[in-house]
């Protein structure tokens, strides 16, 4: 004779008291895990999601990134010759040299300095980002110290607002436009005239070479014969695999950072609900005497008091879920490890960061509730009625 799911719910909300602030505790711990889960997967989601799968990106071979790479104007000039390059509606090839350097800008609230990334440009480079959209402003003349700044600068760095300028190069650039990106890495970017900038900044070569593949599926052959061309030292990476390779690092470390709080905060909260299921045995002698005297197994008493440790998790669990949604609405920002330069992103909820954090409720309710649950269940008919 198995125990109704009812009892596990009418003894619960008999307890109000203790279950709410178990369930906090174990809100607490899924809201921290959840959190954590949230961060890593916006750092990744935003730098992911500015690539294109279409594009390819050309960096010095060993380069982790373009702050660190440097193409050579002839092996650009090489790269630029190759077939598999689209061509786009001007009749021009869709492709783009661009400078990567970093600069140091106070930001408007604290005034603390923090890296930002320069992008050199040329014609080609808005098509190669439809995901970059102009909304206030033009975009810079070439041969002019002129600069177009991303939402995410134009909003926290001095300097980086329209009509605003900034010192950097040994010059003074004024921002003439201010492009949205979304939820890409190129919104805490600032674009300018790659020759311009290159002539700023002394530098000779170029970081990268990007364009647009004619047909995706020729990737592999191209990457081949640019990587194997002994006048190039370079290779080439699709443009949402290079961004994933630059989030790697900063979402492991969170990860494993969000595991360990987690790991620590689980065990007040595993102990919490131990004592709480201990209770709920204690004061229940009698009524396991009597569940057992009409006929109920150890078994069936063992499952519902197991199945009301689940339920104590699962409600700890929803709720941590339900705060930890509200993260979506906060955007912060750090230093990409990769680039050096600072990213601004978003907490991203996914369905698998639901189903992480309900399951490690459950498992937090399952630890905390088997002992107590065994206790219960090993009672013998005779003692817990004599309890009374």
């Amino acid at each position: 004779m198995v125990i109704p799911l009812s009892y596990s719910f009418r003894n619960l909300w008999t307890r109000r008291l203790t279950t709410v602030l178990t369930a906090s505790g174990m809100a607490m711990v899924v809201f921290v895990f959840a959190a954590t889960l949230m961060l890593a997967e916006g750092l990744q989601k935003t730098l992911i999601a500015t690539g294109s799968p279409d594009n390819v990106v050309v960096i010095r071979k060993g380069s982790v990134s373009e702050v660190q790479s440097g193409v050579e104007r002839n092996q650009a000039s090489i790269v630029e010759s190759q077939p598999e390059i689209a061509i786009g509606s001007n009749g021009r090839q869709l492709l783009a040299k661009e400078l990567v350097v970093l600069i140091n800008l106070p930001k408007r609230d604290s005034n603390k300095p923090s890296n930002v990334v320069i992008r050199g440009v040329g014609e080609e480079s808005l098509l190669l980002r439809p995901q970059v959209r102009l909304v206030q402003g033009r975009m810079p003349r070439p041969g002019s110290a002129e600069v177009v700044a991303g939402m995410n600068i134009a909003k926290r760095f001095k300097g980086g607002g329209l009509g605003e300028t900034l010192r950097f190069g040994m010059r003074t650039w004024t921002v003439v436009g201010i492009f949205d990106a979304g939820a890409t890495g190129f919104s805490s970017e600032i674009w300018g005239d790659v020759d311009q900038l290159m002539q700023a900044f002394r530098r000779p070569v170029y970081s990268s070479v990007v364009f647009k593949l004619r047909d995706t599926g020729q990737f592999q052959a191209l990457k081949e014969r640019i990587e194997s061309d002994p006048r190039l030292t370079l290779e080439a990476k699709r443009e949402t695999r290079y961004y994933e390779d630059q989030s790697e690092a900063m979402a492991t470390f969170l990860r494993i950072m969000g595991l360990a709080l987690t790991i620590i905060f689980s065990l007040g909260a595993v102990i919490g609900a131990m004592i709480t299921m201990y209770a709920a045995v204690a004061n229940r002698i009698t009524e396991i005497g009597t569940l057992r005297a009409l006929g109920f197994t150890r078994t069936s008493i063992l499952i519902a008091f197991v199945c009301e440790a689940l339920f104590l998790g699962l409600l700890g669990g929803v709720v941590g879920m339900v705060c930890a949604s509200f993260m979506q609405l906060i955007t912060i920002s750090t230093m990409n490890w990769q680039s050096f330069a600072e990213l601004a992103f978003s907490f991203t909820l996914t369905p698998s960061i639901i189903g992480k954090g309900l399951l490690f409720s459950l498992i937090m309710g399952l630890v905390g509730g088997v002992l107590p649950a065994f206790r219960a269940a090993n009672m013998k008919i005779v003692d817990a009625l004599r309890a009374s």
